[in-house]
């Protein structure tokens, strides 16, 4: 995460000072990727590389898609940053700069259109990429046949008619998007959205060239050959389901002379103690460490910590396909949220610089313009208090007409989440008599799907921002919100995040109150989620790996810059 903190400004919409686009969806207790201190990758020197630039990385989980229309992961999200490019793109300082858009656009007076010109680039099979690329890329992610999550939830508010689009009263061509020509963009924006060009460098908005989609119909996207790439480098050797994959530099890159790296190679390791080896054994160039690991390697010289954005939590499904499920019941959601100690758990089992979290909006996250953390409002909430997690748990099984109660907790199939779901049975059971743990532990991909379709009890999820505001995390939980598949619904919350994002948008104080407010009614008086930890890393890197980025936001790692030296 960034080390120093940005102003929380207002204006018009959101408060932001820089607004650095993410990833949205996380992976439990990812250890991959990890990245060292921004003082040693911001460099505009040109290195002196090595011949041979090739990077061995380990990636935690499978890839679900490559379609960026339709992925919500941060596996996903990782990877498109480095095979993609859209208007803009995030520096090695986390500011988004003009990538794709041949330097600022011009923008009318009223602050409604914007117009980009675009600079020479080519996609992979060395056809340009033209404006018409970027339309058909954003109308695909409103067209409602694709199903995407983040079209919608990225574009509503911001492009013209993307709302009634969602709402299904227009169709998805009217979005506010036209090419003029080959080389001119112009974007019309629902209300004045100060972090709009920002919002440009996510994935959501890059391009995709239609001829290409259209050939390669249901089979675009579900392997590496069925993927065009125009960002520094293409992904090869990925049969769609595979735990290998590599990326390999793009020649058609407009800023290929930037990138030093030949190719990167990736494969799927979930056991800690299997990655360990392979790192040692000088097969990995990075590796993340947990647990015992966390503390035999304590004194390593290649140890590096890096603490992020991502807050994970339990998300308490209240209606499992279609039926209610004993988690309407506010009292067994309180019961559930106060019976685990989230400190054990993040010193104990997770051991990797993880901190517990008793909060949604996590620490040195967002600040007002006194340099105020917005975690200062609230403070902790939903504390582990066995006595009053039991008398709630009475309460609770009394008024639903039980004395027992038998609940699936939906986690991941790493070896770090197997640990984890195994303390917090534990946890659960001895201090709530009467309920029983089953373990559902499955791919990511998987975990998805079931998410989708709300067929779960518990499930063990977390996010990551998409933009530098609390805004963020708080959208997630309206009624029929982006990551509300648990049938949470309350009317003053929606009142709250809704009035933040509309009439108290001038209104700093308030807006941030409103916010805060929300908060804590989500997590200590409806307890429709239980917060468990904010995500921390602690790896192994060789000192030869050189200027690779790590962003906040959007996807997590850019390796544009990346080289190796001295190996």
């Amino acid at each position: 995460m960034k080390k120093s903190k940005l102003v929380w400004l207002l204006s018009l919409l959101l408060v932001l000072g820089v607004f650095l686009a993410a990833c949205g969806g996380k992976e439990e207790t990812t250890t991959t990727e990890p990245e060292k201190e921004k003082e040693e990758e911001t460099t505009t020197e040109t290195p002196a590389v090595e011949e041979e630039q090739v990077l061995n990385l380990i990636m935690g989980a499978e890839i679900p898609t490559m379609d960026s229309s339709l992925v919500t992961d941060s596996v996903g999200f990782d990877l498109l940053n480095n095979v993609n490019e859209g208007l803009y793109r995030l520096n090695q300082d986390n500011v988004a700069e003009p990538a794709i858009s041949d330097g600022e656009p011009t923008i009318s007076e009223d602050g409604l259109v914007y117009t980009f010109k675009l600079r020479d680039a080519n996609w992979s099979d060395g056809t340009p990429v033209t404006a018409n690329d970027f339309v058909f890329a954003w109308k695909r992610a409103m067209n409602p046949d694709m199903a995407s999550e983040y079209g919608p939830y990225m574009m509503e508010g911001v492009i013209k008619n993307a709302a009634e689009i969602a709402a299904g009263t227009m169709e998805y061509t009217e979005l506010g998007v036209v090419a003029i020509d080959d080389k001119t963009l112009e974007v019309t924006l629902e209300k004045p959205v100060p972090y709009f060009l920002s919002l440009m460098s996510f994935g959501t908005f890059l391009p995709l060239k239609e001829e290409f989609v259209t050939a390669q119909g249901e089979n675009y996207a579900k392997n590496s050959e069925a993927v065009l790439y125009n960002g520094p480098f293409s992904l090869t050797g990925w049969d769609g389901t595979g735990l290998s994959w590599q990326l390999v530099k793009n020649d058609q890159y407009w800023d290929k002379d930037t990138v030093k790296l030949t190719q990167i190679n990736y494969d799927v390791v979930k056991e800690t103690a299997t990655a360990v080896n392979l790192y040692t054994n000088g097969e990995k160039d990075r590796t993340g460490l947990t647990g015992e690991y966390a503390m035999q390697y304590a004194a390593d010289p290649e140890l590096l910590k890096e603490t992020d954005t991502s807050v994970f939590w339990m998300k308490f499904n209240q209606e499992r396909l279609g039926a209610k499920s004993p988690l309407a019941n506010v009292n067994i959601r309180e019961a559930i949220a106060k019976s685990f100690n989230k400190q054990d758990l993040a010193d104990v089992v997770l051991a990797n610089g993880s901190v517990p979290a008793y909060y949604m909006i996590p620490k040195d996250f967002t600040f007002d313009a006194d340099g105020n953390d917005f975690r200062d409002v609230n403070g902790d909430m939903a504390m582990f208090n066995a006595d009053e997690a039991k008398a709630a748990w009475d309460k609770g099984l009394a008024e639903l007409g039980v004395t027992e109660l038998t609940l699936e907790i939906l986690g991941g199939d790493s070896d770090l989440s197997k640990k984890m779901d195994e303390y917090l049975k534990s946890q659960l059971e001895s201090n709530l008599k009467g309920l029983k743990i089953t373990l559902k532990e499955v791919p990511f991909s998987v975990r998805l799907d079931l998410d989708t379709a709300q067929d779960y009890d518990i499930q063990i999820a977390g996010w990551g921002p998409d933009f530098q505001d609390p805004y963020t995390f708080s959208n997630l939980f309206l009624t029929g919100g982006g990551n509300n598949q648990m049938s949470y619904s309350s009317v003053e919350y929606d009142k709250l995040v809704n009035s933040a994002n509309n009439e108290l948008a001038l209104d700093t104080k308030a807006r941030w109150q409103a916010l805060a407010d929300a908060e804590k009614l989500i997590v200590d008086k409806d307890f429709g989620i239980a917060p468990i930890y904010q995500r921390g890393l602690l790896f192994l890197q060789k000192p030869y790996v050189k200027g690779v980025v790590n962003h906040p936001f959007g996807g997590d790692y850019s390796y544009k810059w990346a080289y190796i030296e001295g190996k």
